[in-house]
């Protein structure tokens, strides 16, 4: 498995939302994450800064990548756009983290 870490940029006044759609999380989002790779998936949030800080496990880089360019990505993405700092494509802002350390 490959470790991702990256954070993200939620708008404020946005984390009761934020937690609230992600609770509701769509069935086709869990499949395509899971079709794609991806696993062991969190995000955790900043209350002081409004910083998301997300994980995931996926298989293979090139496979993650392809879940960019689904049809229920790009939904999700524009369904999250009112309330997070987005690119002009709708996709989040997201920066990837140096892993440092890790402890098995």
């Amino acid at each position: 498995m490959i470790r991702k870490s990256f954070k993200m940029y939620l708008n404020e006044g946005m984390s009761e939302e934020y937690e609230k759609r992600h609770n509701l999380l769509w069935p086709e989002m869990k499949d395509m994450i899971s079709r794609h790779g991806g696993h062991n998936y969190s995000i955790f949030l900043d209350e002081e800064t409004n910083v998301l800080y997300g994980y995931i496990e996926i298989e293979d880089e090139e496979k993650w990548a392809e879940s960019a360019d689904t049809l229920i990505n790009r939904k999700w993405w524009d369904y999250m756009a009112d309330i997070m700092k987005t690119n002009p494509d709708n996709s989040p802002v997201s920066i990837g983290l140096k892993p440092v350390f890790h402890l098995d």
